[in-house]
């Protein structure tokens, strides 16, 4: 089945040029099927890479998706023009009253501030307790994993002594886990962060499961049963030249670890990792079906059920 995003976003000619099954607006209204309604709260820089990254994943999977984009309120976003950003993308004050089956929060630059010099931290905070009883699942990645489990947990990051930054295998730690099904016992997995989540306070927090990770860049992968949510620290979204183009834009400060071939810059580099990225997006939406009631409105209500 096809996913369900707004006619004129630029993703959709990229993702139809590859192939994934992308659905018109109208044609969607004519089906008689209850589509899973997936939000994504993008604080990345580059807004339009990102939503091509992640609609590209969830459009991949057997299920309708309909993606909703959502901005922080007040928030003006410096690299994505503010047309782009009025036509496709709003306000989360504007959709805290609806509910969802899904709900992404990416990454953000600004890892290392304390949390509550961010300027959007309030709002954040108040977006993450929304999803407790408006969101069936939630996912979040790289700083918004961070600070999700800070926020819900306590669990403080630390600054590294220097950037994580490169191809990193990580070790399968739950196979019996859903989210891992069909994972292979070490994969690879693109990382690029100044920050790690304490480790002790990690282990020593309630309910949080590593599902994966590494023994230099740490955890990769945390599930948090309690607030139904699944935290990835590092990038499996990543296009096969992020990398590259975060390499460039640092002036080659960093060579990033195991990335080009024979460390070569010169070289183009290999994409070792799409076919994980593809499983984790697929599982965790197999998840949400599999487990999110058929009535919309029953989100919340449903999962305070469950969780009682």
């Amino acid at each position: 089945m096809p996913i369900k995003i707004p006619d004129q976003l630029p993703a959709r000619h990229i993702l139809e040029a590859e192939g994934v099954m992308v659905m018109r607006e109208v044609d969607a209204g004519r089906q008689d099927v209850r589509p899973l309604r997936i939000a994504l709260l993008n604080l990345m820089p580059d807004k339009i890479s990102t939503e091509t990254q992640l609609a590209r994943l969830l459009g991949a999977t057997p299920l309708q998706i309909e993606l909703t984009l959502v901005r922080i309120t007040d928030h003006v976003a410096r690299n994505t023009s503010a047309d782009h950003m009025a036509a496709f993308y709003r306000p989360w004050r504007d959709v805290r009253t609806e509910k969802f089956d899904g709900f992404i929060i990416t990454g953000a630059p600004v890892e290392r501030l304390p949390y509550e010099e961010v300027r959007y931290w309030s709002e954040l905070r108040a977006i993450l307790d929304w999803t407790q009883t408006h969101v069936h699942r939630c996912f979040t990645i790289c700083w918004a994993a961070q600070a999700a489990l800070f926020h819900f947990h306590g669990v403080p990051k630390r600054d590294l002594s220097s950037k994580a930054f490169g191809i990193f295998p990580h070790a399968n730690l739950a196979p019996a886990s859903p989210y891992l099904r069909g994972f292979s016992d070490r994969f690879d997995v693109p990382v690029s962060r100044w920050t790690d989540v304490c480790p002790t306070a990690l282990a020593e927090a309630d309910g949080l499961q590593v599902l994966a990770g590494n023994e230099e860049a740490g955890a990769g992968l945390v599930y948090d049963r309690a607030h139904r949510t699944l935290h990835m620290f590092n990038h499996l979204e990543y296009d096969t030249g992020t990398l590259a183009a975060e390499f460039y834009r640092d002036g080659r400060a960093q060579l990033p670890r195991g990335y080009f071939p024979d460390d070569d810059p010169a070289s183009a580099p290999e994409n070792r990792w799409r076919s994980h990225a593809h499983l984790l997006f697929a599982n965790w939406i197999n998840e949400i079906y599999q487990t999110t009631p058929f009535d919309v409105a029953a989100i919340g209500e449903h999962d305070a059920l469950v969780a009682a």
